[in-house]
């Protein structure tokens, strides 16, 4: 006993040799002729076993046949890949500085002049008066000689250090420091600090930063050109990457918020209240994943103004004149056919009036009349 995966519930074939109304034997109907079907045989579809038997079956599929017409399938479009967000050197991460107290450069600074002075009043170069100041007893002094000069050139280079490495940190301020052109770490801490003065110092602004854009051109759902002027809040948050990691990161983050605005459509003047907040919640979510990796963190991009472009400013301006012409005009024939109805109703119901149709007709019709002319602003 065997079936068919056919559609059989659709039509019934009728018996090979029936003869039809003229006597003619009349073929099997097949409604779907580019369909090859194969026999399942349906014991299997009761059995008990617990295992699956594998039946060779011929493949019940049907491709595509030449002369019957039928289109062929297309397949699913594949996904389309996310862009990759930019890569950034994975070595390159902020980390802190090595630096000391303000008080050790001073200390240092002073031992320097002090030793200064200390071999200048050993090798008896040293004015009386000053000798005086600093009440030194008297010496005839040994002259400038080799152990002389080596000493004025560690205490000068003491004092250089000591002096020359003191900073003053500010909040709000970082100063990214490297030598030779290796990044040696960043110093955010404030106050009198020393650092070394051989590495060079690069200050970086870390305060929480708006930056109002001039008009960036944009567009709506329906791709009319709109010039939009946003509001981004934002700041560095990794020093190294914003400064190392690319040229300049303030031209990188004006060009990611220009880049959002063509993927992202904006409402135009007049759109639903909700559709600005909307519009900038999606940009600051791309804009944000693309500022991320460079060391930049993206709190809001908010659309400040957003007007139509010069070139179609005039022909919007009157479609939406006429929106709100043709809004005025359905709100006042909706009031109007209301009114009307209800005074026929209460009419009616109240049994002042017994109209026929002919009558409740000329009645409406005046009444919408009278209405339309009440509701009409004087010219």
């Amino acid at each position: 006993m065997s079936t068919t995966t056919s559609h059989k519930a659709e039509f019934e074939e009728q018996p090979e040799g029936a003869a039809g109304p003229g006597g003619t034997a009349i073929r099997p109907a097949r409604l779907i002729h580019n369909e090859a079907t194969t026999e399942i045989p349906v014991h299997l579809l009761f059995r008990d076993d617990p295992e699956p038997v594998s039946v060779p079956l011929k493949p019940a599929v049907v491709a595509r046949r030449r002369g019957t017409g039928e289109q062929p399938r297309l397949g699913r479009p594949a996904p389309v890949p996310g862009r990759p967000a930019p890569c950034v050197d994975p070595d390159l991460v902020e980390r802190p500085a090595r630096v000391l107290p303000g008080l050790a450069g001073v200390l240092a600074g002073v031992g320097g002049v002090a030793g200064c002075l200390a071999t200048s009043w050993w090798a008896g170069v040293l004015p009386p008066f000053a000798a005086d100041a600093l009440r030194l007893p008297g010496y005839g002094g040994a002259g400038l000689g080799p152990a002389q000069w080596a000493a004025y050139a560690g205490a000068g280079a003491l004092g250089a250090l000591g002096f020359g490495g003191l900073a003053r940190g500010r909040t709000g301020q970082a100063r990214l420091l490297g030598l030779f052109g290796r990044y040696r770490g960043t110093v955010r801490r404030t106050g009198l600090l020393w650092v070394n003065p051989l590495v060079a110092r690069r200050r970086v602004d870390v305060r929480l930063r708006h930056w109002r854009s001039e008009a960036m051109p944009a567009s709506d759902g329906n791709g009319v050109a709109l010039r939009v002027v946003v509001l981004v809040v934002w700041r560095v948050r990794d020093t190294a990457r914003a400064v190392l990691g690319i040229d300049d990161h303030e031209t990188y983050l004006r060009e990611c918020v220009e880049a959002a605005l063509a993927r992202v459509a904006v409402d135009p003047p007049g759109g639903p209240r909700g559709g600005v907040a909307a519009a900038g919640e999606a940009l600051t979510r791309l804009v944000a994943a693309e500022a991320g990796p460079v060391g930049l963190e993206v709190f809001s991009v908010r659309p400040l103004r957003v007007e139509y472009a010069p070139e179609v400013a005039a022909s919007m301006h009157r479609r939406q004149i006429a929106a709100l012409d043709a809004r005025e005009r359905s709100g006042m024939l909706n009031s109007v056919v209301d009114s009307v109805e209800d005074t026929v109703t209460r009419l009616t119901m109240r049994g002042l009036v017994e109209l026929d149709d002919y009558e409740r007709k000329v009645l409406v019709r005046d009444l919408t009349v009278a209405f339309c002319s009440g509701r009409r602003e004087p010219t």
